[in-house]
């Protein structure tokens, strides 16, 4: 059994019983975040999926605190490591086992800059990651494309948390057919309200998701469920 605790926009601990793990850490100036970075809790790991300030966030300030390791694109990984923290670089479609468990990139359609060095600029991804023989999907900033459908159709995701902010991601309708698509055992809505442009009601997409058969999970920053 593993934990999933939710801090606001797309900021996830994953807690299990090889370690914690930080995804796309945007907290300080997140204004739905529910903790501050420094009081995140000890990380072994920061999964992070592109270079945009809302979600490469407080990475190095985690990083530093708890000597945990970025894994990223190559190019982010770079940047990380030339700061002076320990990271791991990996590309779209490539897969690596690691103590805190298993970790595949896959594509996200959506911008590519990365904002703390533009000439780092790498291509923006999604995570696959395996823990407690649970998988996790976590689409980063993603529109809806082909590739959504495959990673449905080659992986049973138990946990797909989706992006329906919209303006920036998918919003609610794309969502709910990138929910179709890959058929999630449980699905977490992320990427909204955090910024009056991506305001959404998630309570009505959780209710949209249920009616057409799947299990949906509304969390609130600082709420945790078990998975």
């Amino acid at each position: 059994m593993a934990t999933l605790e939710y801090h606001g926009h797309s900021c996830f601990v994953i807690e299990s019983t090889h370690g914690r793990v930080i995804l796309d850490p945007f907290l300080k100036d997140n204004p739905r975040a529910d903790v501050a970075p420094e009081n995140v809790g000890q990380v072994d790991a920061i999964l992070v999926s592109h270079g945009h300030a809302d979600h490469f966030g407080d990475t190095l300030a985690i990083a530093r605190q708890h000597r945990a390791t970025v894994v990223a694109a190559y190019e982010i990984a770079s940047w990380c490591e030339s700061k002076g923290v320990a990271a791991h670089g990996m590309a779209t479609g490539g897969a690596h086992d690691f103590p805190f468990g298993w970790v595949k990139l896959v594509p996200a359609a959506h911008g590519s800059l990365f904002e703390a060095d533009p000439a780092f600029s790498t291509n923006p991804v999604g995570f696959l990651y395996r823990v407690e023989g649970k998988l996790v999907y976590h689409m980063g900033d993603t529109a809806l494309t082909a590739d959504v459908r495959l990673v449905g159709e080659l992986n049973r995701v138990d946990l797909l948390l989706a992006p329906i902010g919209d303006n920036y991601t998918m919003g609610p309708d794309d969502a709910l057919k990138a929910v179709e698509f890959i058929r999630p055992g449980l699905v977490v809505p992320m990427h909204f309200d955090t910024f009056d442009v991506i305001r959404q009601d998630a309570g009505e997409f959780q209710r949209r998701v249920e009616e057409a058969g799947h299990r949906c999970h509304v969390l609130a920053p600082g709420e945790t469920l078990e998975f």
